[in-house]
């Protein structure tokens, strides 16, 4: 600016002291009511702006939120399908071991009952299977043999009633006596 003041020619312009200092003077008065004009117009401007750029922070603020919870929810939804094919192995393995369990449970019980020769449901399956055939051997017998008895038959009962124990001819127990008091109270001497 102070630049302008002089002229291009080169050679200085014989100016008194004073008024080339109010020149000066009055051209940084000039810059400065420039550079404040333009400093007031760029608040201008940001104050206009100031509202769009509010709008669009938060436009990109509800997006970049929007991406957050939607890549929250994918991570979710992983972590979810990872858990429950876990607890799906974690419960097919403990169904195994309890299988395992009741397995050896079962051989354990069948060999103590072999033990005591408390007999299996397969040996009861068989007796049944057994009776079964011999009842029906009988029917057959009895629809085509007459109905006397033979006397071997006769001699069966005889034997069994003889190896009978003699629970009849053994004394009953004895009843228990009542005892009677008389009514009348008993003198007592005074």
């Amino acid at each position: 600016m102070v630049k302008k003041a002089q002229k291009s020619t080169g050679r200085r312009p014989e100016m008194p002291a004073g008024l080339m200092d109010s020149q000066l003077a009055q051209s940084v008065k000039e810059s400065a009511q420039q550079i404040w004009l333009a400093g007031m117009g760029a608040f201008a401007k940001a104050q206009e702006g100031r509202f769009k750029v509010f709008e669009s922070l938060i436009k990109e603020g509800t997006n970049l939120q929007r991406k957050t919870q939607n890549a929250a929810e994918e991570k979710i939804g992983e972590v979810t399908d990872r858990m429950s094919a876990m607890a799906g192995d974690v419960s097919a393995r403990a169904g195994q071991h309890w299988d395992k369990l009741e397995s050896i449970f079962e051989q354990r019980t069948a060999k103590a009952l072999h033990k005591l020769g408390v007999p299996t449901a397969r040996d009861v399956d068989a007796l049944i299977k057994r009776v079964d055939e011999l009842a029906a051997a009988v029917a057959r017998l009895s629809k085509t043999t007459p109905a006397k008895p033979t006397a071997k038959a006769a001699a069966k009962p005889a034997a069994k009633a003889a190896r009978a124990p003699k629970a009849a001819t053994q004394p009953a127990p004895r009843a228990a006596k009542k005892t009677t008091r008389s009514a009348t109270p008993r003198k007592t001497r005074s």
